[in-house]
């Protein structure tokens, strides 16, 4: 956990993706086509342990500029959408991407402790890539448990895995000891290097008070359960992938944009694409899920007792001598 106070978190976290928004679906490789629609699907899948349902009412934490939301209107598996961001910036640019696509959203500025919606509101509460920036966890926990109707779903996607993290540090040490051998082979000038001011919101520095968590797997599946959630499942995703991607990554990062070949980006995308896919059917089913790049959370809000299970609960409290409540 960061050093910083919560406002300093969220206050980091507004300005470094108000840059970000301009150019973040370029960098991380954000698609709103069939290629986004299926990867989007897949990580839902993986997640639940089987098909997506149909989510009628459905509410993204942390929507940035639309990845998860706008993928699965497009793709039918959520019907009326509302995205919440604390960076007004990632909302505007989804509601352009939106807009483009032909699809409707509402957005919401706001952080995910303090959520301005009734008890109830949803049947499914998502995110992809944002409980690690959250600075208080359990408060999240808790009002997205008040505002998801019983039975709803709950689900996180690419969140950081403690191990994962540490286990991708040595690709892009790797990787960065290797540029300057690179940049000669592929004939790339170094990139420029930025300058670091107070002014400057979008220094990479600044990644470290934005990323305050790392999770180790039964830390995720304890904040569920202690919200109040049950059939909690926390699994594992990308390794090889993972490691694949950081590499190139890194390399790229190395040298001017413009001078990375374009045969280089396409054996980086379709490589880290095939790794993907050993990654699913090989790796995640049998290995630890704390050995991951990511870990995924998948929870539901528990049904009140009514009718037998009422009666066969208070049964069992006269059973144990004690009075039902």
């Amino acid at each position: 956990m960061s050093e910083l106070s919560a406002e300093e978190i969220r206050d980091f976290n507004v300005r470094y993706h108000d840059v970000a928004a301009a150019h973040y679906d370029s960098k991380w490789g954000i698609s709103f086509d069939r290629l986004g629609r299926d990867q989007v699907q897949a990580k839902l899948r993986r997640a639940l342990g089987g098909a997506p349902g149909r989510y009628e009412r459905a509410l993204e934490i942390g929507a940035g500029t639309g990845y998860f939301t706008l993928n699965m209107l497009a793709a039918g598996v959520i019907e009326h959408a509302t995205c919440t961001d604390i960076s007004p910036g990632m909302l505007r640019t989804l509601e352009r991407n939106a807009e483009e696509l032909g699809l409707e959203v509402e957005t919401v500025t706001s952080d995910a402790e303090r959520l301005p919606f009734a008890a109830n509101s949803f049947d499914l509460v998502f995110g992809h890539a944002v409980l690690h920036h959250i600075p208080d966890l359990e408060r999240a926990f808790a009002e997205m448990q008040r505002v998801l109707a019983p039975g709803g779903v709950l689900l996180f996607a690419g969140e950081p895995s403690l191990w994962g993290d540490r286990l991708a540090s040595v690709p892009k040490r790797l990787a960065g000891a290797a540029a300057p051998v690179w940049r000669a082979l592929v004939r790339a000038r170094a990139a420029a290097e930025e300058p670091c001011s107070h002014e400057d919101d979008h220094h990479p520095s600044l990644e470290a008070k934005v990323d305050v968590h790392a999770f180790a797997p039964g830390e995720l599946s304890e904040l569920a359960k202690g919200a109040g959630f049950e059939r909690v499942r926390v699994n594992g995703e990308e390794l090889l992938a993972n490691w694949f991607g950081w590499t190139n990554r890194t390399l790229e990062a190395s040298a001017e944009p413009e001078d990375v070949p374009y045969l280089w980006r396409q054996y980086a995308y379709r490589g880290y694409l095939l790794l993907q896919g050993v990654d699913r059917g090989l790796l995640e089913p049998y290995l630890p899920p704390a050995l991951f790049y990511n870990l995924m959370l998948s929870a539901r809000k528990p049904q009140p007792a009514t009718g037998g299970r009422r009666r066969a609960a208070q049964r069992s409290v006269r059973d144990n001598g004690a009075q039902p409540d």
